[in-house]
């Protein structure tokens, strides 16, 4: 801001205050930030002070002497005026009021004047230190001259010379600043007393004399050098440090400048910096190193960058010359990749997606790792012979007792101690025809089969099917000849009809071991034990128990409070607590074990049963549990047999257009029974669902929404809801939210314990949903000889019966050229004029027909009865 605009600006360092005008206009500038301005007038408007009556004649005395009068030295403290004559003690109280009054008055004047001097004295200063600011900016730009060589010299040396006619024309108070500047550059020791006689000077001649009335406090202006920030104080010792405030990277990393410090961190980058630019000199450039990249059948760009070690952005630029356009998240297929590798200098090893999977058949166990194992056992025959009770028997406890229906519809695995300190494995199977595939998964992991047949009853469908089991899983069989105490056992019997299916027992001159025993009162039951312990030697049953665990899920359940549990049998290894697992498609850690009598165990050798809890779903009864090294490896296996089992699931047959067609015609005439099932185990879910579709026909058929473990749920609710459906639920049942919505929504709920109640349920309602069977049944044949009106709308019809009998109200169907025309039934018969009910075959007679007027003579009428009967599937 220049000294001329301050001119123009009513400041009060420049126009002292008077009584001449009562306003004062003038523009103030303002500067905001990025450059931009604004003018502003400003008016100052000044209180007229109304004196009193006795003032009116001393109020214009200081004005008058205002322009002769010389200002006082001091600019702050004013002259104090001279003390008041004394009033007399005669003075009256007007005299006193007005003493008090002026008194009062001129200690005002004395506070105004002081409070003028201050801020005009502040005003001197900030433009004092402009004047300096400007002049460090000469000196300066005359030293970057100096060094750069340029003719700049001459113009700045000659600034104070042409400043001192400018200094002389100023007024005082810049006068006396330019004067002060070379003084204090000269002599820094004098600056105090020179500062003293400039303000001294300054204030001299515009310090205004006493008036008798009270200003008005005049308007700051703003000053935009007030607003700014003052920049830091430079060393005027030498050196160009206008930018001092910026940091830069080379004045962080420069030693030789003390004004900023280097942090140990960056003393050890540097030396990490010297000492490889001092071995890069001295060594060789490094030669490419040659990678076995593993290349499955689809990797992504990225991925594959990171097993070569190359850049991605490389990568993608060599697909681009190939004519690809990808980026680093695209799938690329094998060949490509393996382009890629050989084009990098690399070695390709193509995986395929199957080798993600655990391949059990190639780990074989060395013959010295080896060590007997207690065998296992599983009790197989037909439902109702005597298994569980056998099993009871062996074990001293009481199962049966227990099971709905008295008959076993899960496979239990125990484990018995014998009296010579052996321990047997045993495996109860139900007997009934819908755990098929759980007699088959028992005869599979099983050792030896024990064959239970009643001795009262002999070979049932159960018994036959549970001896082919036996000979497809190649295991050896002992018959187990039980109810010896009731009369009417014949063993013999039940050895001849063994005969029929190629099992010859030892009494017979075979192979196969058998025994007689009684569950009831343990006749036997020694016996038996020794010959399974007899046959276990004869097999050398071993397994390496130093080694990763593998098992076979027995049964698998979800439990409320536990959680998915898994009933396995450990085939071989050892299954510790904190163990990674896969088991089919789920994976998850070995949380706890648990034994047959619900007892925890910390580790489970091979041949002894465990329930396992940590796994993170049911798994199918059946599946293999691997344990694997580590979580990344269990996932990875369980994401690909997931993806695995989601595509046979979802795999369609190719078919032809015809054969489309077809299959959706036939689709549409059977009629679908929709069912949501929900069961305790999954091996009742597997028999369930193949006993039901079983009971399927051609006309109508079992369509499962949903099947799984577990309680009845929220999600099963809405599906049954949705597709009007039945829930089924066998041995479970819902949960609260779940009992809630099945009132709300008025859902069917069936629930069962015992399997053949449930199939014979389901059976007879699907049945019903066909309706009741209709049978038609052909009495009697006519001619249409004749046809006449019979009232307003109707035809009659004149006939010869042919064949049977014509009833009234019975049905009828009327054809022309052996095509039928109508459907109806007959609403009167008449013979002669006369109303009949029947009419035999070689009368004629007239009817009439319901709804039908389209007859003609030539026609044939057919006339049946329908008989329904109750269907059954």
């Amino acid at each position: 801001m220049s000294s001329m605009s301050d001119d123009k600006k009513p400041t009060l360092g420049r126009r002292p205050l008077g009584l001449k005008t009562s306003v004062e206009a003038g523009e103030v500038k303002q500067t905001f930030s990025h450059g931009r301005t604004n003018k502003v007038v400003v008016e100052v408007k000044r209180r007229k002070l109304m004196g009193r009556p006795g003032e009116a004649a001393a109020a214009p005395a200081p004005e008058v002497a205002k322009p002769a009068a010389p200002a006082p030295a001091a600019p702050v403290a004013r002259p104090t005026p001279p003390p008041p004559p004394p009033v007399s003690p005669t003075a009256s109280r007007e005299t006193r009021q007005e003493l008090q009054a002026r008194l009062l008055r001129e200690a005002e004047e004395a506070r105004l004047a002081a409070l003028e001097a201050a801020n005009r004295r502040e005003h001197e200063e900030r433009q004092r230190a402009q004047e300096e600011e400007r002049r460090r900016a000469e000196e300066n730009r005359a030293q970057e001259a100096a060094k750069s060589g340029e003719p700049e010299a001459a113009p700045v040396a000659e600034a104070p010379a042409a400043a001192e006619p400018a200094a002389a024309a100023a007024p005082a108070p810049v006068a006396a600043t330019a004067a002060e500047a070379p003084a204090a550059a000269a002599a820094p020791s004098a600056e105090p007393a020179a500062e003293a006689a400039t303000e001294t000077k300054a204030a001299a001649p515009v310090t205004p004399a006493p008036r008798r009335f009270t200003p008005v406090a005049p308007v700051k202006r703003p000053e935009p050098a007030a607003k700014k920030p003052q920049p830091p104080a430079r060393d005027r010792k030498g050196g160009d440090e206008r930018r001092g405030g910026k940091l830069t990277v080379t004045r962080a990393l420069n030693e030789d400048e003390g004004a900023r410090a280097r942090s140990l961190a960056a003393l050890k980058r540097a030396r990490e910096k010297e000492r490889r630019a001092h071995f890069a000199g001295q060594s060789q450039p490094r030669e490419k190193q040659v990678r076995d990249v593993v290349v499955p059948e689809a990797i992504t760009v990225q991925d594959l960058a990171n097993r070569m070690a190359e850049k991605a952005a490389d990568l993608v630029k060599a697909l681009f010359k190939m004519g690809m356009m990808v980026t680093i998240n695209q799938t690329i297929d094998q060949d490509t990749a393996e382009l890629l590798v050989t084009e990098f200098g690399h070695n390709i090893q193509r995986v395929s997606e199957s080798d993600v999977d655990i391949d059990t058949a190639a780990d074989v166990d060395a013959e010295d790792t080896l060590q007997p194992r207690p065998p296992v056992v599983t009790i197989m025959g037909h439902v109702d012979h005597g298994k569980t009770s056998l099993l009871d028997a062996l074990r001293g406890t009481d199962v049966v007792c227990g099971e709905a229906g008295g008959i076993t519809q899960h496979i239990g695995a125990y484990q018995i101690k014998t009296k010579g300190g052996d321990h047997i494995t045993f495996l109860d199977t139900p007997g009934h025809e819908a755990f098929t595939e759980m007699r088959m998964r028992g005869a599979n992991v099983t050792d030896i089969v024990i064959l239970v047949v009643a001795g009262d009853d002999g070979l049932m469908p159960q018994t036959i099917e549970a001896i082919n089991h036996t000979k497809a899983a190649g295991v050896p069989m002992i018959v187990a000849i039980t109810k010896a105490d009731k009369p009417e056992f014949n063993p013999q019997k039940i050895r001849e009809r063994l005969l029929e299916h190629e099992v010859i027992v030892e009494a017979m001159s075979g192979d196969v071991q058998d025994v007689e025993v009684s569950a009831k009162t343990g006749a036997g039951l020694d016996d038996l034990i020794e010959k399974i312990l007899l046959q276990a030697e004869l097999l050398e049953l071993k397994a390496n128990p130093d080694r990763a665990a593998e098992a076979t899920v027995i049964e698998a359940k979800l439990d409320k409070g536990k959680g998915p549990l898994a009933t396995v049998l450990v085939n071989r290894g050892t299954l510790k607590v904190g163990d990674i697992l896969v088991v089919g498609t789920q994976s998850g850690r070995v949380r706890a074990m648990l034994d047959d009598k619900g007892r925890q165990v910390k580790v489970a050798p091979p041949s002894l049963p465990v329930e396992v809890l940590g796994i993170g779903g049911v798994p199918m009864a059946g599946d293999t549990l691997t344990v694997v090294e580590n979580e990344a490896r269990a996932r990875e296996v369980a994401a690909y047999r997931q993806e695995q089992a989601t595509a046979k699931r979802t795999a369609t047959a190719p078919t032809s257009l015809e054969n489309m067609f077809s299959a959706l015609a036939a689709k549409a005439a059977v009629i679908e029974y929709p069912l949501v099932i929900r069961a305790d185990v999954q091996g009742s879910v597997e028999a369930i669902v193949n006993a039901l579709n079983k009971i399927s026909t051609d006309e109508i058929k079992v369509r499962i929404l949903q099947s799984g473990v577990g309680a009845i749920t929220e999600s099963d609710v809405n599906l049954a809801q949705a597709s009007g459906a039945p829930i089924v639920g066998f041995n479970v049942r819902p949960n609260a939210k779940a009992r809630e919505l099945v009132e709300r929504n008025k859902v069917r709920m069936k629930y069962f314990d015992v399997i053949y109640q449930l199939t014979d349920d389901i059976r007879s309602e699907m049945a019903g949903e066909l309706g009741p069977e209709r049978i038609e049944t052909v009495v009697g044949r006519a001619e249409v000889k004749e046809v006449f009106p019979a009232g307003k709308k109707d035809k009659a019809a004149g006939l010869l019966v042919l064949e049977g009998f014509i009833r009234k109200g019975i049905n009828a169907r009327l054809t022309r050229q052996d095509v039928i025309v109508s459907k109806t039934v007959i609403a009167s018969l008449r013979r002669f004029k006369d109303d009949v009910p029947e009419v035999r075959a070689g009368l004629e007679c007239g009817v009439v027909l319901q709804d039908t007027n389209d007859i003609k003579p030539g026609d044939m009428l057919e006339v049946f009865e329908v008989e329904e009967r109750a269907r059954t599937l």
